[in-house]
């Protein structure tokens, strides 16, 4: 039990710093921070590139995986003899 609890905490680091940096590389919307900092200069078509929804993707996918580390988590705590 104790080898599950360490690879759900693994996963749940890297997972983490995973999902951080694909948030990161997300094309700005603007009417945020990021027009305040000088984002909000370049003018868009408001179509997304097939890159950026594959990158959607990705980020949904390790978001999931992110989540139900968590739950596991919680799970093996709750029940933990």
């Amino acid at each position: 039990m104790e080898a599950v609890k360490i690879g759900l905490q693994v996963l749940l680091v890297l997972g983490g710093l995973f999902l951080t940096l694909l948030i990161l590389l997300h094309k700005g919307k603007g009417g945020g921070l990021s027009d305040m900092f000088g984002g909000g200069m370049s003018t868009s078509l408001g179509g997304s590139s097939v890159a950026e929804r594959n990158l959607d993707r990705i980020t949904y996918a390790v978001a999931v995986v992110w989540f139900v580390a968590i739950v596991g988590l919680g799970v093996l705590d709750r029940f933990a003899t």
